[in-house]
């Protein structure tokens, strides 16, 4: 509800003829430029704006503490250098009103750089009032539901975008170099692929059909590879209908890349030279403080083999279990899983006993042939699959394949996906007609990977939750939080 005392203030500053929401500023500094050129800007004019976060009178004298994108500056606003109608106006301000000062840059008493005011300008009255102890807040809801209080009161939020934003361009710098070419695919298929997710329908009314928001971007990136492009990526939102937790949204971000005539050896050591390159140049070395633990990117990453890890855990080969001895599986190692086939069984049990240990960059190679339908067997034991999965600090982050290129293979694998479907398997994505007659005009060697933006940005951020990292993150409806809260209470 909008603040009584503020509205009657901003009544005020009209009734004055002040203009309380301008159309523009001119700012020839912010904090970050005085604060680092000091020495060379002290007793220069200066023309700063940004948001009250403090304000403090002492008689004649007041104090300003004005917060913008790059950091925060005080400001002295004294009755015998400012302006007349400036004194007038800071006595219609209040924390949280976003002004202009235009002053002198010099150094306190005390020692603190500061602005000392001659105009202070209004440009945008605040109407409701910040919360006070809003840093100190447990529910971290209402941080995510109204980003824009978290960044204001919360200035360190700030960076955690600024790192991800960061990761994003040396992404991009790192495969442009390369020549690679990005693309935009489509966000809405009519057939969704390229992974196993619960997928979000629409209706796409001007041809009267079910479309589906993607979960994945590899089946129309494969089309560009057999279309001639060597070289391609893109940088895409995905969705997921799925469950929502610490490193899961329905709307993520990651970047998917193909390259023709490279297998998977060849992008573990593309996605060493990535991952560490990022590391390296965001903070000048590759040892990063993770939770209180060190992660070193130093290449080259360790080496891990799935299938011989579980089998020396449990005995048990996973590249040669059927769905029945799946089932028999679950229940003795307790699994609490509601398809029990064995690709969900396999993916439980590398959960239960391996997912926990992979805190160091580390490949997980060669999974069990049957949880990999776009996937090439591996050389020499075709009961595998050339595929890795890269973790850090126990998270999937990136997902790479030598790409099935044989087209008849693919299309038996697509039947084979399509059967576990009919059978209840809901994640499993219907065949792709257009996808097969694509590769049957020759597809060449091919090498992909996915990378987690999300999850790379939480974990070189020192986070333990995607949540932190993602500006909009999905929350719960407010109507539906208030009404499970009371069922709570009852």
């Amino acid at each position: 509800m909008v603040d009584s005392f503020k509205l009657e203030k901003l009544n005020k500053l009209i009734a004055e003829g002040i203009e309380p929401y301008p159309y523009s500023y001119h700012v020839t500094h912010h904090a970050i430029d005085i604060a680092g050129g000091f020495e060379h800007l002290v007793g220069k004019d200066a023309s700063i704006a940004g948001r009250i976060l403090r304000l403090r009178s002492m008689g004649s004298l007041h104090f300003l503490d004005l917060h913008d994108s790059t950091g925060k500056i005080q400001v002295l606003v004294k009755a015998d250098s400012a302006e007349a109608k400036s004194m007038k106006l800071l006595d219609l301000c209040d924390i949280g009103d976003i002004v202009g000062i235009k002053g002198t840059i010099m150094k306190t008493k005390r020692g603190e750089i500061s602005v000392d005011a001659r105009e202070v300008v209004m440009l945008a009255k605040s109407l409701l009032t910040l919360p006070e102890k809003f840093h100190g807040l447990k529910d971290t809801e209402l941080r995510y539901r109204k980003r824009y209080l978290d960044l204001i009161i919360n200035p360190e939020v700030k960076d955690f975008f600024s790192k991800r934003a960061a990761i994003l361009a040396h992404v991009r710098n790192f495969l442009d170099k390369r020549r690679y070419v990005e693309f935009e695919t489509p966000v809405l298929q009519p057939v969704y692929g390229g992974g196993f997710a619960r997928p979000f329908k629409t209706h796409y009314n001007a041809i009267d059909s079910e479309v589906y928001l993607r979960i994945a971007d590899e089946l129309y990136l494969k089309k560009l590879i057999i279309g001639g492009f060597e070289r391609v990526y893109e940088v895409s939102k995905d969705f997921r209908n799925e469950d929502i937790d610490s490193t899961h949204n329905p709307e993520f971000t990651q970047v998917e890349l193909y390259e023709a005539y490279k297998d998977y050896n060849d992008y573990m050591k593309l996605a060493e030279e990535l991952i560490s390159g990022i590391v390296k140049e965001m903070f000048g070395t590759y040892k990063v403080n993770y939770q209180d633990n060190v992660l070193d990117f130093e290449p080259p990453f360790k080496r891990f083999y799935w299938v011989e890890e579980i089998k020396k855990r449990i005995g048990v080969d996973i590249s040669e279990i059927d769905d029945a001895q799946a089932a028999e599986l679950a229940e003795k190692e307790h699994l609490n899983i509601p398809i029990k086939n064995a690709y969900h069984v396999a993916d439980a049990l590398f959960d239960k006993h391996i997912k926990t240990e992979l805190f160091q960059p580390t490949f997980v190679l060669d999974f069990p042939a049957y949880m990999c339908p776009l996937t090439k067997a591996k050389r020499g034991n075709p009961k595998l699959s050339e595929r890795f999965e890269l973790y850090i600090a126990g998270y999937e982050e990136g997902n790479c394949y030598s790409e099935l290129t044989n087209p008849i293979e693919q299309r038996e694998k697509f039947s084979q996906q399509d059967r576990e479907r009919k059978k209840g398997d809901s994640e499993v994505p219907p065949v792709d007609t257009d996808f097969l007659e694509a590769i049957e005009y020759g597809m060449p060697p091919t090498a992909g990977l996915g990378l987690s933006i999300d999850r790379l940005a939480m974990i070189l951020t020192n986070n333990t939750s995607i949540k932190e990292i993602i500006a909009f993150p999905a929350v719960r409806p407010e109507k539906k939080l208030h009404e499970e809260e009371k069922d709570g209470k009852e």
